[in-house]
């Protein structure tokens, strides 16, 4: 075999080297590539996926808050009120030991269409909603209520509240009379606790507690308290401070008081106000309340409200017999409610005005009745979107005040307007609640039956 020979079979086994190499990153780069793609292929699916569940999880909320879980309907009378969602609901009646005296699937609503029901006298109704008419989704009261009028009133009061037993702000440090520091209440007293005993006896004076412990024989201080509703027994070794006195080293509290706005009267005299309740400015918990006067009170200088600064009311309280309005009863997320002496009872000047539920309001014009130029006076606003079941029941309405007088006074909505009724076509709706502190121009308030449910 000559040289020439060879180089030519040299040069095949080249190409055909080659050639497989060629095939080989073919292959591979297929092989690749289909890697690549189920990879791709897998996100895209996920990606798809949790938007599917995103998006399904929005719809849910945004449905589930269009739907009311109470609906309130007067006696003896037509009232329609349209939801606008795809969903069917059947009505049963509900009897005081749970049963339904109306088959059930006999009165089957169209929930996108508007509803027109008429009721009987008072009793409650249960609706089962239905998505698209077989997925079940959720239930809703409707409770049948009488007609009822109420007196606006827009006046400022004087708030003064007891606390239930002692409220407990924390636990403080201090320094003993062995020079070292002391915390004893820390990890056995807890912020929000309501001390009401101490060794045995009833305690509801924050000064009369820390005499008693103080002027203790013991060390060892045995007090009852409650804990989100739990009654507890507890055990606190007190520490002599510098000046040998014992101490628990604990922040306590025993009363609350500021000003806010009478929302109604009713005929018997009842009232209700602030449309929220008393938190302690500490621990923001709802205050549990021995007992609470109203008292007279005068406005004496308005703080205007601004981006950041949503203004105040300060008004100056005379704690004198005199100057009593009536008793407060309870403390509800929704409100103070209580009932007025014969001189609280003047306050109602003006006539009964019936009250609107909230599936008759509307977004448009509307006023509230508050007290700023020294007596209670209508103001513009605009109701710009109701939410009929917010999560917040505080916040079911939303508004913004138009009223040229009122933002050159206030700059719009201040503390110490809370309760200020708001009014719609001649009916009490409910009552200013918040300010947006970034816009005093605009703010929430409560639907009127949220606070007279509470009331009752």
């Amino acid at each position: 075999m000559n040289s020439q020979t060879e180089e030519k079979i040299k040069e095949c086994q080249d190409v055909k080297l080659r050639a497989a190499e060629d095939t080989r990153r073919i292959v591979s780069g297929f092989q690749g590539s289909a890697g690549k793609y189920r990879i791709y292929k897998k996100c895209l699916m996920t990606a798809l996926i949790i938007s599917c569940l995103a998006f399904a999880g929005a719809a849910y909320y945004v449905l589930d808050k269009s739907i009311p879980s109470v609906i309130f309907v007067r006696a003896n009378e037509e009232q329609s009120f349209s939801l606008g969602v795809p969903a069917r609901a059947e009505i049963v009646s509900v009897s005081d030991r749970g049963e339904s005296n109306i088959p059930r699937e006999s009165i089957s609503i169209d929930l996108s269409r508007t509803v027109t029901m008429m009721t009987g006298d008072t009793s409650q109704y249960q609706m089962q909603v239905k998505l698209f008419g077989f997925l079940p989704f959720k239930q809703v009261g409707i409770r049948v209520i009488e007609e009822e009028e109420l007196i606006p009133v827009g006046q400022p009061v004087g708030v003064y509240v007891k606390t239930k037993g002692i409220l407990v702000v924390g636990a403080g440090k201090f320094e003993g009379a062995d020079g070292r520091e002391h915390s004893p209440a820390k990890d056995i007293l807890k912020s929000g606790d309501y001390i009401l005993k101490l060794n045995g006896q009833e305690v509801d004076d924050k000064d009369v507690f820390m005499k008693a412990v103080e002027e203790a024989d013991q060390s060892l201080q045995h007090l009852t308290i409650e804990r989100d509703h739990i009654l507890m027994n507890v055990e606190i070794r007190a520490v002599q401070n510098l000046e040998g006195k014992n101490k628990l080293g604990v922040w306590i509290r025993d009363n609350a008081q500021g000003v806010g706005t009478l929302t109604y009267i009713d005929g018997e005299g009842d009232f209700g106000a602030l449309g929220h309740g008393i938190n302690d400015v500490d621990t923001g918990a709802l205050m549990e309340m021995g007992d609470g006067t109203l008292y007279e009170t005068e406005i004496i200088a308005i703080r205007k409200g601004s981006k950041g600064d949503p203004g105040e009311m300060t008004g100056m309280i005379v704690y004198g017999d005199s100057k009593i309005l009536g008793d407060i009863l309870h403390n509800r997320v929704s409100g103070i409610y209580g009932t007025c002496n014969e001189k609280g009872k003047k306050l109602a000047g003006a006539v009964p005005i019936p009250i609107g539920l909230k599936q008759e309001i509307t977004r448009g014009p509307a006023q509230i009745l508050c007290t700023v130029e020294g007596e209670p006076r209508y103001y513009d606003v605009e109701i710009t979107d109701i939410h009929l079941d917010h999560d917040n029941v505080n916040r079911g309405i939303e508004m913004t005040v138009t009223d040229e007088k009122l933002l050159e006074v206030t700059g719009g909505i201040i503390q110490g307007m809370s309760g200020s009724p708001i009014i719609q076509d001649g009916k009490l709706v409910g009552a200013v609640t918040h300010v947006l502190v970034n816009d005093p121009t605009r703010g929430y308030g409560i639907f009127i039956e949220n606070m007279l449910e509470a009331a009752s």
